[in-house]
């Protein structure tokens, strides 16, 4: 997400350089409730802004599911090729008219010097695919086709990803947000 925010008038840093700040558990209600859970979080433990995501992808055939559990879905602790293999057995047999889906990202923004909280969010639509396709990204990546550029969100560059992706496109719009307020 640091990359995506690039111009900020901020000196942006990882959680992972943030030692001892413990994230919530993420719940089920929705993408806002986790990603504002665990920009709270942040801004709490070091009084400063923070911000912090959370995203899915949402298939149609399956009901919108696995949505705001995409990173459970199946069951905890499987792999990323574990999670698509029970989708693709959940997919068995859907005609590729029926295959719609979207990667959904929430990007949350708490700052509480100034008592602000906003959310902001980015949806790329797309297509299931019947097998894997691709190397690259992680989580579904490999079965998500994006027909404007013809291929699997796992066969993009990273450079071709970041412009198009939902939590580039979430990230553009907390960008400009904050380029806004401060």
């Amino acid at each position: 997400m640091v990359a995506l925010l690039e111009g900020v008038p901020f000196r942006m840093v990882n959680l992972t350089d943030l030692p001892g700040i413990t994230l919530p558990p993420e719940g089920e209600s929705s993408y806002a409730d986790n990603a504002l859970g665990k920009a709270r979080a942040v801004a709490q433990a070091t009084g400063d802004l923070a911000l912090a995501d959370d995203s899915g992808i949402e298939v149609d055939a399956l009901g919108g599911r696995p949505g705001v559990l995409s990173a459970r879905y199946g069951g905890e602790g499987l792999s990323d090729p574990e999670r698509c293999l029970v989708m693709l057995q959940e997919m068995s047999g859907v005609p590729p008219a029926r295959r719609a889906a979207r990667f959904r990202s929430l990007v949350a923004i708490v700052c509480p010097r100034r008592g602000l909280e906003t959310t902001r969010e980015g949806v790329v639509e797309g297509v299931l695919l019947d097998t894997p396709r691709g190397a690259g990204g992680f989580g579904y990546d490999p079965l998500f086709f994006y027909p404007p550029l013809g291929q699997s969100f796992a066969e993009l560059s990273a450079e071709e990803k970041n412009r198009v992706s939902h939590r580039a496109q979430a990230c553009r719009a907390a960008r400009a947000w904050l380029l806004s307020q401060f």
